[in-house]
């Protein structure tokens, strides 16, 4: 009975110690290689999957001598239905000294204890050289330039083509908006309005504004006489603008009786002096100079005929460029400064690494 239990007891805590075991395994692909040849070391590691495995890091080199170049991304593997993990670490090294090296076990960690591998060794080889025909060792070969192949140089051709339009583009849109003239042009058809019904707008104008109360009296009578002066224009047709207040009187004589230019020739004789001699006239005459004004254009307005053909139209451009319009333009001229940049750039390469 005691050898049973014994027995027992012996086999449950070989599984137990089995289970709990930690193999360290290393490996290399090659042990000799020439100088700047490259070989790579496999770091095994087998423990219980629930355990905590912490790999060894290298940063440059293993031992003096040998370099590291890469280290792959683990590989791992479960045993035994998940309760054991394989691990596997790859490490690519390369030397550049011929010698016999001895790499020294690695160390992996544990669940806080350090268990290390075998060591390994590696010899590199010089390069042979065949001293008796030294004819036979060739140098290095120059450079080689590839052939002209159109299909590399399409980019180059377009950014060629299309730089002479950019830069045209450039220059129209820095001068559109350094002139702060529309890109676009908006034409805005509006029918021609007669004489009469200008005047009459601007008349109704001045009186709502009231600007002989605000003591502008002399810029009220120039509006008012210039409102009378430009419909005389387009109703008689003759240039009053360019003439003194008694030519233009005499002119309308030759159309219209006396009678009827009383009230007008009283009206340039109150702006003249209120232009040229500094007069102030009363409150009641302001009033009556503009009703005089009004009472002239009713008069002499010209009905229109309902048999007649309809006026011209006349075209307004409309120059307007909002907020919106100046930040896409400034955009557009970054934009394309971009792309000349570039362009030049690009060119200016694939030019110089085909000479050089």
């Amino acid at each position: 009975m005691k050898r049973i239990l014994f027995f027992i007891l012996f086999t449950v805590t070989v599984i137990k110690a089995a289970a709990q075991s930690v193999t360290v395994n290393a490996q290399i692909d090659s042990l000799q290689i020439l100088i700047g040849e490259q070989t790579g070391i496999t770091l095994e590691v087998t423990a219980d999957a629930d355990k905590h495995i912490v790999l060894p890091l290298f940063s440059d080199t293993l031992v003096s001598g040998v370099e590291l170049i890469e280290t792959a991304k683990p590989d791992s593997e479960f045993l035994n239905d998940g309760k054991r993990l394989v691990l596997k670490q790859k490490y690519i090294i390369t030397s550049f000294d011929s010698a016999l090296y001895y790499l020294p076990p690695m160390e992996v960690e544990v669940e806080g204890e350090i268990y290390k591998s075998n060591p390994l060794a590696l010899k590199v080889y010089s390069f042979p050289v065949d001293t008796l025909h030294p004819d036979e060792f060739f140098g290095p070969k120059d450079v080689m330039k590839p052939d002209f192949v159109w299909s590399d140089w399409y980019l180059a051709i377009a950014c060629i083509v299309l730089f002479f339009p950019l830069v045209f583009l450039l220059v129209y849109f820095i001068k559109r908006i350094r002139d702060n003239q529309p890109i676009i042009r908006k034409v805005k058809v509006e029918p021609k309005l007669p004489a009469h019904e200008l005047a009459l707008k601007e008349l109704d104008r001045i009186k709502n504004e009231k600007a002989w109360q605000k003591g502008l009296q002399k810029e009220y009578y120039t509006e008012l006489s210039e409102a009378i002066r430009n419909y005389i224009n387009g109703r008689f047709g003759f240039n009053a603008m360019e003439m003194t207040s008694s030519e233009i009187i005499d002119k309308l004589m030759q159309v219209k009786d006396e009678s009827a230019l009383a009230e007008l020739r009283e009206l340039f004789q109150t702006a003249d002096l209120v232009k040229f001699a500094k007069y102030i006239p009363l409150m009641n005459e302001n009033d009556a100079n503009l009703l005089s004004a009004l009472k002239f254009v009713n008069e002499t307005k010209e009905e229109p005929d309902p048999n007649a053909k309809p006026e011209p139209t006349e075209i307004t451009v409309v120059e307007k460029r909002p907020l919106r319009t100046k930040l896409i333009l400034g955009g557009t001229i970054a934009l394309i400064a971009i792309l000349l940049i570039l362009s030049i750039w690009y060119v200016g390469r694939e030019v110089y690494y085909y000479f050089m």
